[in-house]
């Protein structure tokens, strides 16, 4: 049963089955306010506190606790309803980058102690502003890290810098015309051995770099991905180096620098993006960063891997854990815009039977929990996959420092590339939808910009597009798959991995020999029955997908072979694949022994529904395969579904009690833990800029035009 390597990891994970008691944690597990939400919150089939207590552990809680309540207490990070100008909007971004320096909320001691917190200090600052995150994290981990990682001793004083801010980090391999295809950048760093310096330069404007986080105001250097030239003319691929660009002192653009900003995005503009172009800029050998590839004084190049395509990979090692931290993002998204929608949905009433003294909340009716419900499964399923999956990252990492240059090493890094290749686009995808859900179930309330909804979903957008587009990446997830049933099928071998997500492939022809078999609802609450079809799903889909591709081959050469192989086939196994991954794990959560007895009722409920909801989108493949033969297993998965809805729905209040942040983190009036949705709101449009004052422009209103002047005037 695939579970992945962070079970070996509990020590450093969360300490799920080991909390203490609630009754122990009331400094930060306090009572909500008593209020309209009061109903539902006693409604429910079990303790939010301890599931909240089991899920993070105290470690955890108390380590967001801190970081929350720190910047509520600091007037750095007060929230405004004032509309800041974009320039305004940048500054305090800035200075709130600048605080956390001072506040230091996560040292190394800490990280190595629980690498856990990483991530949770990230999710932590991104629930309050992602764009604050990004100019934490482009500074700290992709340019002070990446210099770490791919450098050498040489290259100490640039990361003693950074953890200083003696300078500002940032990042740029995008340029205007390339973006996936890393290989085809342009940017040119020729070697002059006279001087001992690498001589950069962008041969015309699509070469330029863009899209660079902190680059359009404030970064002063950059980690730089360019292709090397030695002086015999000859290149050696794509390397990065360490490259000053702005002057500390003055944040002016140095000689040979032309940099820019790109101006506002649809979101995030809290961050300053650039774009960055050379004329002959000189920079000294040594910020060569050298872990993969190294130029003699003299031009010689040398690398200790032999296979260029093996050095490429590890030169382009800083991005294989942004897809891991993505994934969780995208999951803080759906933790923000859940508890808006539901805590909404609890108190907003409408209509009602005839019978009835008062209207009835929208959360009783049937469409509104099934528009909602599967989301917040989701959203559970989705965090514990993203939580043991970022633990199995940490142990790919902690092998490299170890220096571990085993098969097993270098197999789980294929693994985890192909996992991070799918999860992006799983998690971005269902938090781009769950967003545009709930903004549409909370009707026009939910449009209101204070409500925030439309920033969580603006914010969200570029997870669907950073660190590769979704569908492109997911092709590395396809590639990944094949290659193991095929190498299986040339060697005699069974198909293994160390993490696990691909072992059940060895049963394949046995898999592939089942068909759906519940009969009842009472059956579908079992996500056995959701986890046999996936595995059914996978199976069917690697068959469909290498005929497809041998089809393609006979007629097409590889490359359109593979291109014209993907919508239906490919890119539907790599979702396949990576959704049954997920509900794996939350199902190992919700049937473990060690789960607390009285969680695991309304966890197995919500597992189910994940496991059918999205089960449900793959009725056609199904059928088309045999695995679903007549009209009765649809009309059964559907009828658990909304079964499940209503069995969970006096739950829901308290379920997104256990992943909501703060009402300070949140800042959503009709999100309040509360529940006090008009008060709030009525409060927040009131404070609004000018709201009881007429327009500046009010004579213009005043000077009344004169109707038809201009018919058959002449332009």
């Amino acid at each position: 049963m695939e579970g992945g390597l962070s079970d070996n990891l509990k020590s450093t994970d969360v300490t799920q089955g080991q909390s203490p008691s609630p009754d122990t944690m009331g400094d930060i597990l306090t009572d909500f306010p008593s209020g309209p939400l009061d109903k539902y919150r006693k409604r429910a089939s079990f303790d939010w506190k301890k599931l909240k207590l089991f899920l993070e552990g105290e470690e955890i809680m108390r380590f967001k606790h801190h970081i929350w309540r720190t910047m509520e207490d600091d007037p750095v990070f007060s929230r405004t309803y004032d509309r800041l100008s974009f320039e305004k909007l940048r500054e305090h971004t800035f200075l709130r980058a600048k605080r956390l320096f001072e506040y230091d909320f996560l040292t190394d001691d800490e990280l190595f102690e629980n690498p856990l917190k990483v991530r949770e200090l990230m999710i932590s600052l991104g629930m309050y502003d992602w764009s604050l995150l990004a100019k934490n994290l482009l500074d700290v981990q992709m340019f002070g890290a990446t210099v770490m990682n791919s450098g050498s001793a040489r290259h100490q004083e640039f990361v003693d810098k950074c953890h200083k801010m003696d300078l500002w980090g940032c990042f740029a391999l995008t340029e205007l015309s390339h973006g996936s295809n890393t290989k085809a950048m342009r940017t040119t760093a020729t070697y002059d051995p006279d001087t001992q310096e690498f001589v950069l330069n962008t041969p015309d404007f699509e070469a330029t770099k863009i899209w660079v986080g902190n680059l359009g105001k404030t970064a002063t250097h950059t980690v730089l991905y360019a292709q090397l030239y030695t002086p015999d003319g000859k290149c050696h691929g794509l390397h990065s180096f360490v490259v000053p660009i702005r002057d500390p002192r003055t944040l002016l653009a140095l000689p040979g620098v032309f940099v820019g900003d790109m101006g506002e995005k649809l979101g995030q503009n809290g961050l300053d993006n650039g774009f960055l172009a050379f004329n002959s800029l000189r920079i000294p050998r040594e910020n060569l960063l050298n872990r993969t590839g190294d130029v003699s004084p003299d031009g010689k190049y040398v690398t200790p891997y032999k296979d260029p395509n093996k050095r490429f990979g590890a030169s382009l090692g800083a991005l294989s854990g942004g897809r891991v931290g993505i994934t969780g993002m995208c999951v803080a998204n759906l933790q923000m815009c859940m508890p808006i929608a539901i805590r909404y949905s609890a108190v907003r009433r409408q209509f009602g039977p005839p019978s009835a003294k008062e209207e009835i909340p929208v959360l009783e009716y049937q469409l509104q929990q099934w528009r909602l419900l599967p989301y917040l499964a989701a959203t559970y399923a989705l965090e514990e996959f993203s939580k043991t999956f970022f633990m199995d990252f940490v142990s790919l990492q902690i092998g490299a420092m170890m220096g571990d240059k085993s098969e097993r090493q270098n197999e789980l890094g294929r693994e985890i590339h192909a996992m991070s290749c799918a999860s992006k686009p799983l998690a971005g995808w269902t938090a781009r939808d769950a967003v545009q859900e709930c903004r549409e179930a909370c009707g026009g309330h939910g449009y209101i910009k204070v409500n925030r909804l439309g920033e969580i979903r603006d914010d969200n957008d570029p997870n669907c597009t950073y660190e590769g587009d979704n569908n492109v990446i997911l092709q590395q997830t396809s590639n990944y798959i094949l290659s193991k049933v095929q190498s299986a099928a040339e060697n005699g071998g069974v198909i293994s991995s160390p993490v696990g997500s691909v072992n059940f492939l060895s049963d394949m022809k046995d898999i592939l020999k089942t068909h759906f078999s519940a009969n009842s609802i009472e059956e579908c609450e079992n996500s056995k029955v959701s986890l046999a079809a996936y595995r059914w799903l996978v199976c069917y889909l690697v068959q469909e997908s290498t005929a497809k591709i041998k089809q393609e081959l006979a007629i097409k050469d590889a490359f359109t072979a593979r291109n014209d192989s993907q919508a239906y086939y490919c890119r539907s196994l790599a979702l396949a694949y990576i959704q049954h991954v997920a509900l794996q794990r939350f199902h190992n959560l919700a049937h473990n022994p060690e789960t607390p007895a009285d969680l695991q009722p309304v966890l197995q409920k919500m597992c189910a529904l994940y496991g059918l909801w999205s089960l449900e989108k793959h009725l056609a493949t199904l059928y088309e395969g045999g695995y679903i033969t007549g009209g009765q297993p649809t009309k059964l998965i559907r009828s658990s579904i909304l079964h499940l809805c209503g069995l969970l729905k006096d739950d829901a209040v308290a379920l997104v009690d256990v992943i909501a942040p703060t009402d300070f983190i949140l800042n959503s009036p009709i999100g309040k833990s509360d529940g006090q949705i008009y008060k709030n709101l009525y409060g927040a449009i009131m404070q609004g800029p000018k709201v009881l004052e007429r327009p500046d422009w009010w004579r213009e209103f005043c000077n009344k035009p004169v109707v038809g002047s201009l018919k058959n005037s002449k332009l």
